[in-house]
């Protein structure tokens, strides 16, 4: 039994922290959570936690609180500002220490940007702006030599006394419609950047958010695992544990899937690469990915991605890799390639099972003849559960609550949790 410490479960996934309590052998900590009629978050801790290592354990996902004991209709929103509450309750409660548990951590995927070949991020080109051939780089910044400014300003301000040398504007620059940095008698350059086509302005980047909230109420360390992006923990300035799912992964091909030393990897995307090769390697397994690229006729249209494979797949089992499921939309187009390419079966594992929308029906509906993921969101919902038909047969669960009770083992003793990423 693990003695001083207190394990704290919100209400996005209370059958992970059973299961996480019942590996440590300690009882989930006494508190309650609930809301007001107003719709605001309630929580009182009734156990002491004053000198205690405290860690909370909360994920998200979409509608996970409905079929697993939790507030039905809740979202992620929802549960983070719950996280926030426990954790200021507890540092409030005078506790050695607090960790914040998120097996699926929230807005994760935010950091990512669109990017075209040119690397600047795409959008569309603003609306009522006339373009001409003018950008920010293309005239030198004014005053500077045998460039010259304005004659006059559009709010009636005098600068005739001003030397013929800078004031004089010539007539062929006014004809031509050239102007400088400086230049606002173009009212669509009056105090304002012009962009170009492909820039994409003021859009939001919520993970640096996420980061900052959750040190300010009070967060010591925080334990997640797979994150989309591994420089999000960047955007921390306390410990952060990325623990890999991995080696459940790996562990899962070799005793269920037959004759998986013919298997091939797949990545469905560019981005998962590293993540399949890693697992093909340690494997000894072929490898195959499935470039997507998007080339829009114009940049007001949608962009509409082509898909193409790269590698052998023909009457071989194929293995999709990647870390998380949201629409299932990928998959399901990439399980539809392997299929067209002549692929056997395939099978697609992934970390976290998000399925949002309508992505248990597209699953249904696919070519894929089973997808495995773990139980880092509640999927009671889409199993076999108090109902005679499940909502998703080919969906199969994979316990990984041990990885993380491990984790939190080794974190409270002090001692190193490097073995938990030596796999191979």
């Amino acid at each position: 039994m693990v003695r001083n410490i207190v394990v704290l479960g919100g209400n996005s996934h209370p059958r992970f922290v059973e299961s996480v309590c019942e590996f440590l052998n300690v009882p989930p900590a006494k508190r309650v959570l609930n809301k007001f009629s107003s719709g605001e978050t309630r929580c009182e801790i009734q156990d002491s936690v004053r000198g205690k290592d405290v860690y909370i354990i909360q994920s998200f996902g979409v509608g996970t609180g409905g079929g697993d004991g939790g507030i039905t209709g809740a979202g992620v929103n929802d549960f983070f500002v719950e996280l926030c509450i426990m954790i200021s309750a507890c540092k409030t409660g005078s506790a050695h220490r607090i960790t914040a548990v998120l097996p699926l951590f929230p807005y994760s995927r935010q950091p990512d940007l669109p990017y075209n070949k040119a690397g600047a991020p795409l959008s569309k080109p603003p609306s009522g702006v006339v373009k001409t051939d003018y950008t920010f780089e293309s005239v030198p910044a004014t005053p500077g030599p045998s460039v010259p400014r304005t004659a006059a300003f559009s709010n009636g301000v005098d600068i005739a006394d001003t030397p013929p040398v800078i004031a004089a504007v010539s007539s062929q620059q006014q004809q031509q419609g050239q102007f400088t940095t400086h230049d606002i008698e173009n009212p669509s350059l009056v105090m304002a950047f012009q962009s170009k086509t492909s820039y994409k302005q003021w859009m939001a980047q919520a993970g640096s958010l996420m980061a900052d909230l959750l040190t300010c109420a009070g967060a010591d360390r925080i334990m997640t695992c797979d994150l989309h992006e591994s420089t999000y923990q960047g955007f921390f300035d306390i410990p952060v544990d990325n623990l890999y799912g991995r080696p459940l992964l790996k562990s899962y091909i070799q005793r269920n899937i037959e004759n998986y030393r013919d298997a091939v990897i797949v990545s469905p995307d560019a981005g998962g690469a590293k993540r399949a090769t890693a697992i093909a390697d340690s494997l000894g397994l072929a490898f195959a990915l499935i470039h997507k690229e998007r080339r829009p006729t114009h940049f007001t249209e949608r962009q509409k991605a082509t898909m193409m494979l790269v590698g052998n797949v023909v009457g071989r089992v194929c293995i999709l890799v990647d870390d998380l499921v949201d629409t299932a939309n990928t998959i399901t187009r990439a399980a539809k390639l392997l299929k067209r390419e002549g692929a056997g079966k395939v099978y697609a594992l992934l970390t976290h099972g998000i399925f949002s929308g309508d992505a248990i029906a597209r699953i249904n509906a696919s070519a894929l003849d089973k997808v495995i993921v773990t139980n880092t969101v509640a999927q009671d919902v889409h199993q076999q559960q108090n109902r005679a038909v499940a909502a998703c047969p080919k969906l199969e669960v994979l316990d990984i609550s041990l990885l993380f009770a491990e984790a939190i083992r080794r974190v409270h003793h002090g001692e190193s949790i490097s073995v938990l990423f030596q796999y191979d």
